[in-house]
């Protein structure tokens, strides 16, 4: 038995959005969510308008950040029909040697709304039952939050807190996070939380001074810094501030070519460069600053599904705000937001809503 349903479906890069019928229909071990809200990622723009393949064929409904409530089930996910549920942004098998090793993500069979399957810029979606996080919908009344807002806790939180979990981050560290807005600011705010003192480097100033009041301890913008003068900047701070000079936790979430130039630059010995954010530009690098430093460099893809309980503790116990950094919009809407977000003339996370 299924539920009519629609989606707002990309045919092509750049193309207008298209709503289309569908039938949610889940098979065994799959859940239908109907969507309470969808944020829009910076790598929703990158498919649109980037030119970055998804890796299923067009026509395909974007977006990943996505919760709702389960309203149908097929066999075996019974028990989640009725919760409220974030979905997560990549969805390993489970069943693999990589998932088994504790390595999911990067499970070849891996699911990812938006990319592999379709995505949540629709009024419901169907997806496996494994690894859905449960949201306590009573708590987030509690905080002032409500459903469609913690959507965005899918991919610009949880990402940025396996980012910084996987780096190490403890009391007493220094993390430097490289592109605030979005992704980056959540991973202010999560570094934050693991007890780190936090510089956030961008070039809006804007962003710069709504992050400073949500856990950076310095501000610098790069338009005004060059590579040299920013890293004395952050050098002096750290002295200023008793912290060490060296095995800084530099988070790289701009997804631009002169941040991740800007993050290497920022090696001291001991480093951990995190690459969070995605560009298709290149860059070019001494890889040999690494060995000199005795450094280390990694990529991060996602966040296993079993740390999205902790991510959103983050955000229950009040340690990462959500609400002063998302924006609901209708998803009816969605031709009008993709532009308004690409041209950065809306700041906040857009959260699309079905009507």
């Amino acid at each position: 038995m299924g539920i009519d349903a629609y989606r707002w479906q990309m045919t092509q890069p750049g193309a207008t959005f298209e709503r289309v019928s569908f039938r949610a229909d889940p098979a065994v071990g799959e859940v239908v969510v109907a969507i309470a809200g969808c944020g829009v990622c910076h790598t929703d723009l990158g498919y649109y308008y980037d030119g970055v393949r998804t890796n299923s064929a067009l026509p395909l409904a974007l977006g990943h950040e996505i919760s709702g409530r389960v309203v149908a089930t097929g066999s075996g996910a019974e028990d989640w029909l009725g919760k409220a549920v974030i979905v997560p942004a990549v969805l390993p098998c489970g069943e693999c040697d990589l998932c088994k090793r504790g390595l999911q993500p990067i499970c070849r069979a891996q699911k990812m709304p938006g990319n592999d399957i379709q995505g949540g810029f629709a009024s419901h979606i169907v997806v496996p039952a494994r690894g859905l996080c449960e949201v306590e919908e009573r708590r987030l009344a509690g905080i002032g939050l409500n459903l469609a807002q913690v959507s965005i806790v899918a991919d610009a939180l949880t990402t940025p807190y396996q980012a910084v979990r996987r780096a190490g981050v403890a009391p007493g560290d220094l993390a430097i996070v490289i592109g605030v807005g979005g992704v980056g600011g959540y991973c202010v705010q999560v570094a934050r939380a693991f007890g780190a003192r936090v510089v956030a480097i961008d070039v809006d100033d804007e962003k710069l001074a709504a992050i400073a009041a949500h856990g950076a301890s310095l501000t610098l913008n790069a338009r005004n810094h060059d590579g040299k003068a920013i890293k004395a900047a952050v050098s002096n701070f750290a002295k200023q501030s008793g912290l060490r000079n060296t095995e800084w936790q530099i988070f790289e979430c701009s997804g631009s070519a002169a941040g991740q130039l800007s993050a290497f630059g920022l090696l001291v010995h001991g480093a951990t460069l995190s690459v969070v954010g995605f560009t298709m530009d290149r860059v070019e690098v001494r890889l040999s600053n690494l060995m000199a430093f005795d450094a280390r460099a990694m990529g991060n893809w996602g966040c296993p599904p079993e740390y999205y309980p902790a991510a959103l503790g983050l955000v229950l116990d009040g340690k990462v705000q959500l609400a002063p950094f998302v924006e609901e919009r209708p998803l009816d809407d969605i031709n009008q937001v993709f532009p308004a977000v690409h041209h950065r003339q809306i700041k906040r996370r857009v959260v699309l809503t079905p009507t």
